[in-house]
């Protein structure tokens, strides 16, 4: 049962960090300016104003689209992993317990059991709630820095008679 929650835990961080990799991924494809030669600049210079303008608006914005998308790491679990079953197993012991000394220990087990589970219920989604925040936030970070790049670059394009859009 332990490697199964464990399992579960590392599939989980897995699957958030592939789809906050997916989500910068798709924001990079999705927010490239198109950009117009609007004085008649050859293809040749067009390209060198752009990798000049690259390099200026990385160095103004301290980010890099062509760098591949990094993450902090997640936050960790708070505590033991969330495991509805023991909880509901740690429960029904101790309601047996006090249900013995009040002469109900059916019933002392039961509501214990139940009680026990709810609360590893809810452990488990406080855990990925904290876990979709940081995916939220991570990409909100992407997107910021990916917004003053792109400010930033075309600005310089602009300021080489180019069209942005």
């Amino acid at each position: 049962m332990k490697h199964i929650g464990k399992i579960f835990r590392e599939t989980m961080l897995a699957s958030v960090f592939v789809a906050v990799l997916l989500l910068f991924f798709g924001i990079t494809f999705a927010s490239d300016p198109i950009i117009y030669p609007s004085k008649g600049q050859s293809t040749k210079q067009q390209e060198q104003d752009q990798s000049e303008c690259y390099q200026w608006a990385k160095q103004k914005s301290g980010f890099d689209p062509m760098a591949e998308p990094t993450a902090t790491t997640p936050p960790p679990a708070e505590g033991a992993p969330a495991r509805p079953v023991r909880g509901a197993a740690v429960g029904a012991l101790a309601g047996l317990a006090i249900g013995s000394l009040t002469g109900e220990a059916g019933a002392g087990a039961a509501i214990g059991a139940a009680a026990g589970g709810l609360f590893g219920g809810i452990r488990r989604r406080h855990q990925a709630e904290q876990q979709q925040q940081w995916a939220d936030q991570q990409a909100a970070t992407y997107e910021n820095n990916r917004a003053n790049y792109n400010r930033a670059f075309s600005a310089c394009m602009t300021g080489r008679g180019y069209t942005v859009k």
